[in-house]
């Protein structure tokens, strides 16, 4: 008896402190505090699937069935700026699914198109999601599509609560945060590897099934339905398409100039080095001429 209760002590006390996740240093500075909160009717509107949403005063519900999936769009399109939402996603089997917040020109530029994505990956039960961002330039115009794709694993599990997800945009950088955390910052290196042209804010929930999981591997399975993704605390804030020229980028740093600070940086190496699980740079199969960023 007193083994087991030793045991169960063990259990108890000690096990959770074992498989607990270590989280990331602090940035030391939270670009999601410096810009104000939002309703969702502030800045969006329905894209598709209104019968697959629901809109309350905190943010939108948006959900995947069999009949159809749901996105919305910002009212305005942007040249730069801070975009956030606070997200929490849904548990279980999502195979297949793609929960995402992004910017994007397609329809303006249907085929040669921009985008910023931060993407969720649906998982398999007893498997975390994939959190991917990538960035697109001018599409997929010549007949393939160049992704620029880093995944992650998060240090916390998405479904139990809401957290913070935003893209910063400048002229000369893009920066993604899970919670303030940088975890990816891309440069501007050259005219032709980054995204100059107006874009809109986008949210959405859809059947990925051919890629998103293990490639593929596993696919939406409509038992599980609905599948559904909660936003909420909209951000944005930066320069509309509409701004005079001398509207200045935002910055996500302590730096009006923009980049990161050197705590900001560590944070964010700390989170590649322990969290991130692909990187489009070191990957030997890729057509690096395609992305002559990575040899810079």
């Amino acid at each position: 008896m007193a083994l087991q209760f030793l045991l169960l002590l063990f259990i108890i006390f000690i096990v959770p402190f074992v498989n607990a996740a270590p989280w990331p240093p602090s940035p030391g500075f939270y670009p999601s505090s410096r810009f104000r909160t939002m309703n969702f009717y502030q800045g969006y509107r329905n894209l598709w699937g209104p019968g697959h949403q629901s809109v309350d005063n905190n943010g939108i519900t948006i959900w995947l069935d069999k009949n159809s999936g749901s996105g919305f769009k910002s009212v305005k399109p942007f040249r730069s700026g801070y975009f956030g939402a606070s997200m929490k996603l849904q548990r279980g089997y999502t195979a297949g699914t793609n929960t995402a917040f992004y910017l994007s020109n397609n329809e303006a530029h249907p085929g040669y198109h921009d985008e910023v994505d931060i993407e969720f990956l649906g998982t398999t039960f007893g498997k975390p999601y994939t959190l991917q961002t990538n960035v697109y330039v001018r599409g997929s115009g010549d007949g393939r599509i160049i992704g620029r794709e880093m995944k992650f694993h998060l240090w916390f599990d998405p479904t139990q609560d809401f957290h913070h997800y935003a893209i910063l945009w400048s002229p000369k950088e893009i920066i993604f945060f899970v919670d303030d955390v940088p975890i990816r910052r891309y440069q501007r290196k050259s005219f032709g590897t980054f995204p100059l042209r107006p874009m809109w804010v986008y949210g959405s929930i859809w059947d990925a099934s051919s890629w998103a999981t293990e490639d593929g591997k596993y696919k939406t399975d409509y038992r599980y339905q609905p599948f559904v993704g909660k936003f909420t605390n909209f951000k944005a804030s930066g320069c509309s398409a509409f701004a005079p020229a001398r509207c200045h980028p935002v910055s996500a740093s302590p730096f009006r100039s923009g980049g990161l600070s050197g705590q900001q940086y560590r944070a964010m190496q700390w989170v590649q080095s322990h969290y991130m699980i692909y990187d489009y740079c070191r990957d030997n199969k890729r057509d690096h001429s395609l992305t002559p960023e990575c040899r810079l």
